[in-house]
């Protein structure tokens, strides 16, 4: 049975799908609500995320291989750390509050690396209590991306965005129980979308 991290929620969708507002949303609704909360991300601050970061953003060449290696480590010490991981965050009651995780390495690294490797380097990791899916389409996101006027990150591609899309939509069909999965739609507005999360979430 798949182990389920109470009060751990995570947001997930597409480069450029707006988890990151949204993720900015709920924690300042928790804690106006006087209600303990720790919003974080993959990749992480620490030094790990950082080399990621270097990596996503092309300054770092590796394979797509050793990218799931990278995140799967990065991953580990974001749960265990005693000092600032998750579970520490949690223990201490706190609702931890993640932009990404585990499913974005099934979703992005399962593309030029064998997905099967890339399931059992997560294996061992336990589940979010709730999945926040902003499902946001794919034509959508390459145009917000595009609107920054920024370097694209290497995944910030056309293709390669509808694969992601293709292998979010195949993983959510198997989470385990207790894992719940609250989908919204990613063409409403920043506030529609927040709105529509909070009412489903019930805090």
């Amino acid at each position: 049975m798949s182990e389920i991290l109470r009060n751990f929620w995570v947001l997930e969708g597409l480069d450029g799908a707006g988890t990151t507002t949204q993720l900015k949303n709920l924690e300042a609704y928790m804690m106006d609500k006087g209600l303990p909360v720790f919003r974080t991300a993959e990749p992480t601050i620490y030094e790990t995320g950082k080399f990621i970061r270097r990596v996503l953003s092309g300054e770092v060449k590796v394979p797509q291989s050793t990218v799931a290696y990278l995140f799967a480590a990065d991953r580990d010490n974001h749960l265990n750390n005693p000092e600032y991981g998750i579970k520490a965050h949690l223990a201490k009651g706190e609702t931890v509050i993640s932009d990404r995780y585990f499913f974005s390495s099934f979703a992005y690294q399962s593309i030029g690396f064998d997905p099967d490797a890339v399931m059992m380097l997560n294996s061992r990791f336990p589940y979010p209590e709730l999945v926040l899916y902003v499902d946001t389409p794919v034509e959508d996101c390459i145009s917000r991306i595009d609107s920054r006027g920024t370097d694209k990150e290497i995944y910030e591609k056309l293709d390669y965005q509808r694969l992601v899309h293709e292998n979010y939509e195949s993983f959510f069909k198997r989470l385990p129980e207790g894992c719940r999965l609250i989908r919204v739609d990613g063409t409403l507005t920043r506030e529609e979308i927040f709105k529509f999360l909070i009412k489903e979430i019930e805090v």
